[in-house]
């Protein structure tokens, strides 16, 4: 009896394992047939394998779901109407079958930015309000802020609370308040994508040429950093004639006393002020002492100095500004500080002063070729001034030509830009004629006043 239970268990277990045997063979085939269609672009015949695998074998293989996005999509582009809507649903089911079955190659957070940029893309299909575009990206800032780092989902976040704006659905201080948010997001993303280009760019400059692997995560970094600064120009256009004194002070007047202890509105109060030249209003002086006074830092440190400047008390002010470099601690915000000091300072005409916090700035952030411009634009503003003789003064031109390739060196999105200023600058420097005319070739030139430093004439 007991031989004869144990081989009836035998012709079971047999029998599961070939089925079991069969059905893998059979998601085989299809998981094959979908690949190749698909890798082949022809993804009307990868569907129906698709379909299969799908719903046969869900945890098959992860492949069923890297293609499958790419067979939808397809699809959903050559639909309309209520096949477009079903095909777009289904594609937003699939990425939680996806996440359901594979939970190592996602994250919530990707899903919710991908379903958000999915309906803005097809919201007519849809029949999205701007609202309801909205609020599916606020759902995912306020959810998985560290998932939200698409470009073009964060300009259409904000787009969209100034398209409300205009729509007299939400009040100005909203669409205010949502810049501040989306700039601080676009800020933090700068930060994270200069870090990691930072050790790249020193590499290269020190003379060692990246491995290819280097020089493909250079390239993709700066992809990166090129499409930040592209929308944070692009949200500033959006926000345009808002932001402008006219509305910012009585609007800040009003909820002055309100906020006056509150540091992060008044953070936001005092650089929209400043940035917006809002400055010689009695208010902007009551809102940098009580930023100040809330919530002591580096920035509320310049702002003070900025104050005292404007009052012509610059022995007073130059504290505050010692003060605010030495309290920032971040490197890449202390980076920022000194190219905010070197420009506050350059607009001042102190020049040598300028030239040490951008240097400075270079060397907490390797990669920040505006410093480098910023340099060679005052060398090139000087050349009157720091030569002795005519062919002298035109010589520091070649400083500024070198200072400004370095800002294309270290920032491929520069690059052109620093190229072209180059080449205008070699152009005033002193030519093959002048060189020949002087006689002297390979001869050391020392360029005196605030530069101080020597340029070799070229041998000609």
């Amino acid at each position: 009896m007991k031989t004869r239970v144990t081989l009836i268990l035998v012709a079971l277990f047999m029998s599961f394992n070939v089925g079991f045997a069969q059905q893998d063979e059979e998601c085989m085939i299809n998981l094959t047939l979908m690949s190749d269609y698909a890798k082949s672009k022809k993804f009307d015949e990868a569907y129906e394998p698709f379909m299969k695998l799908r719903n046969k074998c869900p945890k098959f293989n992860y492949a069923i779901y890297y293609y499958g996005d790419r067979i939808l999509k397809d699809k959903i582009d050559r639909a309309s109407g209520t096949e477009k809507v079903d095909l777009i649903n289904d594609l937003m089911k699939v990425w939680d079958e996806g996440i359901a079955n594979f939970p190592n190659k996602y994250t919530a957070g990707d899903i919710q930015q991908d379903k958000a940029m999915l309906k803005y893309d097809h919201r007519e299909a849809l029949g999205l309000s701007n609202k309801q575009v909205y609020d599916n990206f606020d759902g995912l800032y306020k959810n998985s802020p560290e998932s939200f780092t698409n470009p073009k989902g964060l300009y259409i976040y904000f787009s969209t609370i100034v398209d409300m704006y205009d729509a007299k659905e939400v009040e100005v201080i909203d669409v205010f308040n949502k810049y501040d948010d989306v700039s601080d997001k676009i800020g933090q993303e700068i930060d994270n994508y200069t870090q990691k280009l930072n050790p790249l760019v020193e590499k290269e400059e020190a003379g060692t040429e990246l491995d290819k692997k280097e020089a493909q995560y250079k390239k993709q970094y700066e992809s990166y950093l090129e499409a930040y600064d592209k929308i944070s120009g692009s949200i500033d256009s959006k926000l345009g004639i808002l932001a402008n004194c006219e509305v910012l002070i009585p609007l800040y007047k009003r909820d002055f006393d309100k906020f006056k202890t509150d540091a992060v509105w008044l953070k936001r109060a005092v650089s929209r002020m400043y940035n917006k030249e809002c400055t010689d209003d009695p208010l902007y002086t009551d809102l940098v002492k009580a930023y100040d006074a809330s919530s002591p830092s580096a920035d509320t440190k310049f702002f003070v100095y900025n104050l005292l400047m404007k009052q012509g008390k610059e022995k007073e002010a130059k504290p505050y500004l010692d003060q605010s470099y030495d309290l920032e601690k971040d490197p890449l915000k202390k980076s920022r500080l000194a190219m905010r000091f070197g420009k506050s300072l350059k607009s001042q005409g102190n020049y040598g002063s300028a030239r040490s916090y951008f240097q400075k700035s270079v060397d907490l952030n390797p990669s920040n070729g505006r410093a480098h411009i910023e340099i060679a634009q005052m060398y090139a503003a000087s050349a009157n001034n720091c030569g002795d003789t005519t062919f002298n003064k035109r010589a520091v031109f070649w400083l500024a030509a070198s200072e400004a390739r370095k800002a294309g060196r270290v920032d491929a999105n520069l690059k052109s830009y620093a190229e072209g200023l180059a080449a205008n600058y070699d152009g005033k420097a002193p030519q093959r004629a002048d060189i020949f005319t002087a006689g002297n070739g390979g001869e050391t030139i020392r360029i005196g006043c605030w530069i101080g430093l020597s340029v070799t004439v070229p041998k000609i």
